[in-house]
């Protein structure tokens, strides 16, 4: 039985089980993640130049939206508790401000024993994958 109110006990959690988080990017966004970060790369902070790159607009930092998958991880599946391992990320198509991420997590493994489960991570907008890469998320 789980000590955490909002958690899923390891042995019930299934390969084929998913959640999901949607947020719109939005330029307070940006702004908090470069300053807890220290990410101020202009591609993302400053519009006249982000306007003469292959963007031509301001773009979201990857590890933003990718960073909505910890949120999944501790509130969905597996839920509180839980510490993130590892996360191997494939960042394919920018994020600009104003465009909605959905994260997804899916299990595609669990080892009861190790107190382990590994989830295919995925970010969309507009039903275009921006963000890719598989997690490990470890149970105590």
């Amino acid at each position: 039985m789980s000590k955490f109110l909002n958690s899923i006990p390891i042995e019930s959690i299934e390969i084929g089980m998913s959640a999901s988080f949607s947020q719109t990017i939005t330029d307070a966004d940006i702004k908090a993640f470069a300053a807890i970060s220290g990410d101020k790369n202009p591609v993302h902070v400053d519009g006249v130049y982000a306007s003469s790159s292959r963007y031509k607009k301001r773009i979201a930092h990857g590890l933003l939206t990718a960073s909505f998958f910890s949120s999944l991880f501790g509130t969905k599946i597996p839920g509180e508790g839980c510490v993130y391992v590892s996360q191997s990320l494939n960042f394919k198509r920018p994020v600009y401000i104003d465009d909605t991420v959905t994260a997804i997590i899916e299990v595609i493994d669990v080892k009861v024993d190790a107190k382990k489960v590994f989830f295919k991570t995925i970010c969309k907008v507009g039903g275009k994958i921006v963000t890719d890469g598989e997690a490990e998320i470890f149970i105590p």
